[in-house]
């Protein structure tokens, strides 16, 4: 592709360094902005950096925050004897949009897969154990996208979790999630039944 602009060139290129962006998603990107007042343009930079500065994690469940503790975990309305386990932000999101699920969340962070190179060290494994032990939690939710290194995870989850001092009840979603799928692209009414009809880990595993 042949820019007659390197400020141009430079912005398609910063552009298509987003996934799911290729060059000519990027130009015309690039060339709507350029349409704009720079005043509009100013607000859109200055937006992305303050989010991208001022951005937290939340310390209990690691989802996206304004604050040290997120609006969920925050909330006196949601139940907090019950945490659904997620993979990424996405999900948490995903399964929020259904208005099905009012308990807490947990996100790892990614799921166990050897051959990417990621172990339960690099995940928010630990702190989820922490919060069972200590928050009075009576139920994890398994929301991991069946895969098999979904089903590895959860799999590690259930053991590290079933402790004799620490009774809790570990279910899953049910199979409305298509195997190899991921939570974040299925609809709605299927997440949302899928929640709904979660089902006792042992009943799962034997699927």
């Amino acid at each position: 592709m042949i820019f007659s602009s390197a400020l141009i060139e430079t912005a398609v290129n910063e552009f298509a360094r987003m996934p799911g962006i290729g060059k000519k998603t990027a130009l015309r990107l690039v060339l709507h902005l350029l349409k704009q007042e720079p005043a509009q343009v100013q607000q859109f930079s200055e937006a992305i950096a303050r989010m991208r500065q001022q951005i937290k994690f939340c310390k209990q469940c690691h989802n996206v925050s304004d604050e040290e503790i997120c609006s969920i975990c925050a909330s006196h309305s949601r139940n907090k004897g019950i945490v659904c386990v997620v993979e990424t932000i996405r999900d948490v999101m995903a399964i929020e949009n259904t208005q099905q699920f009012n308990g807490l969340y947990h996100v790892l962070g990614g799921i166990i897969s050897p051959i990417d190179g990621i172990g339960p060290d690099q995940l928010n494994i630990h702190s989820l154990v922490e919060r069972v032990q200590q928050q009075g939690i009576t139920e994890v939710i398994m929301a991991l996208s069946p895969t098999i290194e979904g089903d590895t995870t959860i799999y590690y989850l259930s053991k590290k979790l079933q402790q004799p001092e620490h009774p809790v009840k570990i279910t899953t979603i049910a199979r409305g999630i298509a195997f190899g799928g991921e939570l974040e692209y299925a609809d709605e009414m299927t997440l949302a039944r899928s929640i709904t009809n979660r089902l006792p880990l042992e009943n799962y595993m034997q699927k």
